[in-house]
């Protein structure tokens, strides 16, 4: 058993060793089994209680067992299920408008099951432009297929599948020099993140995302955004980019738009939604109506019950909570989308502790803890979380200094 496997009795002990003796150790072995989900609460096989601020890495939107979402797949799955390519579902269709009508742009949309599915497909969509150079920024992550781990900025990530396909130019990300150096009229795209959320919730300077564009506008290059993670309400915006209103050629989906169903979404405009034609790219199960049923419960609860507004406003109540702790040296990023940043590298301790006192993190650099939790997190639930992190904190910090 993994040193990061933090359980507490034979229930989770039991489910653990099934895991390990079934799956494969690409994740190496998970800290926790979970057995049920209701709200942005979850519990182990033990029953112990947890208040999930990682949210499935920022998938579910929702929370766990949301109504809306139950009903929605229930009732499709009752009627239609899975239809393949070949033919037309209906909540396929409406999905795809619905996508539209909130970019408030026509467009085109293609379907897949993930961000990197949907990243992918961008990949292949710059190559149809003719050209083949791509840049990327340092430090993005923008999926683990060949094509979208090409773009991710993260070299021991792509290390051990090397080669990957070209050409790709990486660059420091929040410099808007250094796109304006390495797009050229050869770039067939540039894909960046709004927020880089693998590299610690990183938030680029006011103004970045507007210079991408002018430089893309005028090499005739596609700007392509992954919104994957600060898509659907995330910071507090359908789209993260439209806080800017930056309007891109391209922008991916993923993780909150199915509210904990497997679903990706590419979504083109202007000359970019022509490049896929028949036959160019596809999938089994691309548009399933069930996941698209689930995903529209997802977007008619954000617009219908206000979310995004209250995302905006809870993320600065949690910020705001955690900011002034002694090893706390910042909060960055948007809305619900938040990085811990510590003062010393302790953020896998600070997660055990957390973890302890009930309260799931994702210590996603050494010194960054990122927090995601369903967008429809309470102020209480917050208020908890905040004091439960807060004593976490205080004690990773004096076991350091005991330590040290």
């Amino acid at each position: 058993m993994s040193d990061d496997t933090h359980l507490t009795g034979s229930a989770n002990a039991a489910l653990t060793r099934r895991w390990q003796g079934a799956m494969m150790d690409n994740f190496g072995t998970p800290r926790l089994p979970l057995v049920k989900g209701q709200g942005v609460r979850v519990w182990d096989a033990e029953g112990r209680e947890y208040l999930d601020f990682v949210g499935g890495i920022a998938v579910n939107a929702l929370g766990h067992a949301h109504p809306a979402v139950v009903r929605a797949v229930a009732e499709q799955l009752s009627s239609l299920g899975h239809v393949s390519n070949l033919f037309i579902a209906e909540p396929t269709v409406r999905l795809a408008e619905r996508l539209l009508q909130i970019a408030g742009r026509e467009g085109r949309v293609y379907f897949s099951n993930s961000g990197a599915e949907a990243n992918e497909a961008a990949f292949k969509m710059g190559r149809l432009t003719g050209r083949t150079h791509m840049v990327s920024a340092t430090g993005g992550f923008h999926g683990r297929t060949m094509g979208a781990l090409a773009l991710t900025g993260q070299p021991g990530k792509q290390r051990p599948f090397l080669p990957l396909p070209g050409e790709v130019s990486h660059v420091p990300y929040g410099d808007a020099e250094a796109l304006r150096a390495a797009v050229t009229p050869d770039t067939a795209l540039l894909i960046l993140e709004p927020v880089q959320g693998e590299n610690g919730v990183v938030v680029p300077p006011p103004g970045y995302l507007r210079a991408a564009r002018a430089i893309t506008a005028a090499t005739g290059t596609l700007l392509v955004l992954d919104e994957i993670q600060t898509g659907i309400g995330r910071t507090g915006h359908w789209f993260a980019a439209q806080a800017e209103g930056v309007e891109a050629d391209v922008v991916t989906l993923a993780k909150g738009l199915g509210g904990g169903l497997p679903i990706g979404a590419t979504l083109a405009f202007g000359r970019a939604a022509e490049l896929l034609t028949p036959g160019a790219h596809g999938s089994t199960f691309s548009g399933n109506p069930v996941v698209c049923a689930g995903a529209l419960a997802v977007l008619d609860t954000i617009e219908r019950t206000g979310i995004l507004d209250h995302v905006t406003r809870t993320g600065e109540r949690l910020r705001d909570g955690l900011a002034h702790h002694p090893l706390v040296r910042e909060v960055r990023g948007a809305g619900l989308l938040l990085g811990v940043v510590l003062e010393r590298e302790l953020a896998a301790r600070v997660q055990r502790a957390a973890q302890d006192r009930g309260l799931l993190v994702n210590a996603v650099l050494p010194d960054v803890v990122r927090l995601a939790p369903p967008l429809i997190v309470s102020d209480r639930e917050v208020d908890t979380f905040v004091a439960g992190f807060g004593a976490a904190l205080s004690e990773t910090l004096d076991e350091a200094l005991t330590a040290a």
